[in-house]
């Protein structure tokens, strides 16, 4: 369910000018896909043959060279480091940079310019760019940075634009151009009323000079014509009609078709397999053994097969027989992990964080909560499982692949085959599920190896069983808790011994999302803290997995942040509101940071929608939480029931979010109801485990989604205010876990402190 959305202010509060820094580890480790956005300028480049306006950006030190036109293309179309075009029939041609994986960045980017250029969204055509870094900068998509990354960018490109238009209709009418306006397209003389068309300006403005960046102002939101309305996705008619826009749909003249066969340990290395036999198998064209590079996140040794079709391959698959070399393989077991877990949990570890005096703190409580909470490893299941299409040609290899960091996998398939970046060419494909696993490119290099053999364009297809064995997982994880409350039922003390991971090496850090820095709500606001961390050593491969960290810290933390607020007798609204203190940002100069002010008016907004205090219906109850992350101010508020046999009903969900000004509301809506419900089929019954380093989970029989009957209403609500924006992908999961666990303690006195919540002989 949709509803309104709420303005409701906030404090007024300096926003630091620092560049936007990052969020936890993903915004560490995606420190290097960034570009720095402070040297940035607008060129022109070589328009249409009948003429138009055209500007090329380039980030970095020096501009790129002014690329010409496509040539006699026919439609017009080109593909330099063309950012916008205006053409002279009037259509606006903008193309999108950034990879699309659902998230809704090839509409919301683009609407992010025809604002700023006040042009009707009816005259504007998406167009998908080229992977290309000298063009483009970097493009990528995770950490919801798409948006916050590109804002003021793209406001620039528009803005330019327009004063281009501005000066080239000032030129020809001979006025001043602060007499003329802007509207649906047009420019606008005030006192005389004469207008004309963008089309019928752009050949004019092109021979005018690109104006400096800083001269230009841009819209106020209060101005806003388009930003902030619901505009439908700009491929949603070809999917609903089923275009072919995915790797999987992807067709070639003379295209084979390739499986790639690895050990189920990570680290097994074939020793040998009966190819000569798969060879002889009906549809099958060739079988051979790949030795790879060694690197988990590249190409790991494995056996290819190459077919006439995806079905030929997959059965042969089947019926492959290897013998690995399992000395180096993996040998991780997760029941193994949790008595560990369990023999370290009393014990101190590397201290991460600390302040005040700990002991002392709880020596002198009036009550002190101790706890254990600990959630599983996660699968990332994309629906569109790994693929990849190369073809090896013309000295280079050329690859279709739907890649969260196609540059990323165009450097690592040049290192991998010997060539120059500049023989590889990726080309940018629709993405059919990411949520991080794609921030990973093994596909790219199992298939541009196997394209080098073959020597024609192989698809490579990834079995649903092979995607789930071979993901780069959520870590689980193991908290244990310990909380002062005073006499007054306030928060004095806070401890935390985190039970992670680590790949080993010099110097030894946690893996991919197993990180902990002791900033999260409500650390920094707690006068005695201490936040220690004991890594474990895993072989198997984790990764980036949705609201990467937080996805899994909110539901420990925010979950003994009720267990104290129980404790202290205390409503817990009135809890997280006393904690968040003063509107105030938590690192001054750090807008990254948490802002308390923007934290108390989402879980206020959530509390008063979901009418917190008000009588339920029997046998009803709600559980609140919130959480910040990627630069996002969520709060969540949850209404569930339980009948006799321990099924949960998960009826309602109101969140409140701030993000900043909203691009695209139903991108926007889209975003947090899929963050709901991705947080909740999670919760349910979604675990990886694994023994002798094989994961134990094969397909959706045993590692389920939510099912359409189990999902609940959703409503949304945004405070929108004049901070950047930031992006929607992710904020919203995190809180959704405390929630309903403290849904579920107010409505049974059960304490969920252990994922999923079949583990607790809870079903839905």
């Amino acid at each position: 369910m949709r509803t309104f959305t709420t303005h409701t202010p906030v404090p007024e509060v300096d926003l630091p000018r620092s560049l936007i820094e990052a969020e936890a580890e993903w915004m560490r480790a995606s420190r290097s896909l960034q570009v720095p956005i402070g040297r940035r300028s607008f060129i022109k480049v070589s328009a249409l043959a009948g003429g138009g306006l055209a500007l090329a950006f380039w980030l970095g030190g020096r501009p790129a060279e002014a690329a010409p036109a496509s040539g006699d293309s026919g439609d017009g179309s080109f593909s330099p480091n063309a950012f916008i075009q205006i053409r002279p029939d009037g259509t606006v041609v903008v193309f999108a940079k950034n990879p699309e994986v659902g998230q809704g960045v090839k509409t919301s980017l683009p609407m992010i310019v025809a604002e700023e250029l006040d042009v009707p969204w009816e005259s504007v055509r998406v167009e998908q760019s080229a992977i290309d870094r000298e063009k483009y900068g970097d493009q990528f998509a995770g950490g919801s940075m798409s948006i916050p990354n590109c804002w003021d960018q793209l406001r620039e490109a528009g803005a330019i634009a327009r004063a281009m238009l501005v000066a080239a209709a000032a030129s020809e009418w001979k006025v001043s151009p602060g007499t003329c306006s802007t509207d649906g397209g047009r420019v606008v003389h005030k006192s005389s009323g004469r207008k004309l068309a963008y089309g019928d300006l752009a050949t004019k403005a092109a021979a005018l000079p690109v104006p400096d960046p800083k001269s230009v102002q841009f819209k106020s939101r209060k101005d806003y014509k388009l930003l902030g309305r619901r505009i439908t996705g700009v491929d949603n008619h070809a999917l609903v009609t089923g275009k072919p826009l995915f790797g999987t749909d992807l067709k070639l003249p003379g295209l084979v078709y390739a499986v790639y066969v690895k050990c189920p340990a990570t680290g097994g290395v074939p020793k040998e397999a009966d190819l000569d036999r798969i060879k002889s198998l009906p549809g099958v064209k060739d079988a051979f053994i790949v030795e790879g590079n060694g690197r988990v996140d590249q190409l790991m040794p494995g056996v290819a097969i190459v077919a006439d079709s995806t079905w030929s391959a997959f059965q042969a698959q089947k019926q492959l027989n290897v013998t690995w070399d399992e000395s180096a393989a993996s040998k991780d077991s997760w029941s193994g992990i949790i008595k560990q877990a369990e023999a370290l949990a009393g014990k101190p570890g590397e201290v991460v964080r600390a302040s005040g005096n700990i002991d002392a703190a709880f020596a002198a409580a009036a009550r002190t909560i101790d706890a254990r909470y600990t959630y599983p490893f996660l699968s990332h299941a994309n629906l569109e499982p790994q693929n990849c299409t190369a073809w090896a040609h013309d000295g280079g290899i050329e690859l279709w692949a739907p890649s969260q960091t196609p540059q990323g996998g165009r450097g690592a398939v040049a290192a991998y085959a010997g060539l120059s970046e500049d023989k590889v060419t990726v080309h940018q494909l629709r993405i059919g599920g990411g949520f991080g696993r794609r921030l990973m490119n093994d596909y790219m290099l199992e298939a541009a190896a196997i394209a080098k053999r073959v020597g024609a364009p192989v698809k490579l297809m990834w079995t649903r069983e092979a995607d789930m064995a071979h993901d780069f997982y959520r870590v689980g994880g193991f908290h244990s808790l310990k909380g002062g409350i005073d006499a007054s039922g306030r928060l004095t003390a806070w401890q935390d011994h985190f039970v992670t991971f680590t790949e080993g090496g010099e110097p030894r850090k946690p893996v991919r999302g197993g990180g902990m820095s002791g900033t999260d709500f409500p650390c920094p606001m707690v006068p005695n803290l201490k936040v220690m961390q004991t890594m474990l050593p895993l072989a198997i491969p984790t990764g980036w997995w949705r609201a990467p960290g937080s996805c899994a810290l909110a539901f420990a933390i925010q979950g003994f942040l009720h267990e104290l607020s129980v404790a202290a007798g205390r409503d817990h609204l009135e809890f997280l509101l006393e904690l968040m203190g003063e509107p105030r940002w938590l690192e001054e100069g750090n807008p990254n940071a948490l802002n308390t002010g923007r934290g108390a008016a989402v879980i206020r907004l959530a509390a008063e929608k979901a009418g917190w205090g008000k009588p339920l219906p029997k046998g009803h109850a709600l559980g609140l939480a919130f959480y910040f992350s990627h630069r996002g101010h969520v709060a969540e508020v949850v209404e569930v029931s339980m009948d006799s046999g321990n099924k949960l009903k998960l009826h309602r969900v109101v969140v409140a979010a701030d993000a900043g000004p909203i691009i695209n509301r139903s991108g926007a809506e889209n975003q947090v109801e899929g963050s709901v419900i991705d947080g909740y089929s999670a919760m349910i019954e979604q675990e990886i485990t694994f023994e002798a380093g094989r994961v134990q989970q094969s397909n959706f029989h045993d590692y389920p989604l939510v099912r359409m009957p189990n999902q609940p209403k959703i409503e949304v609500h945004f405070i929108e205010s004049d901070f950047p924006p930031s992006g929607l992908g992710e904020p919203a999961l995190p809180p959704l876990a405390p929630a309903v666990c403290n849904a579920i303690f107010t409505l049974t006195g059960k304490r969920v402190r252990t994922l999923p919540l079949s583990k607790e002989g809870i079903t839905v």
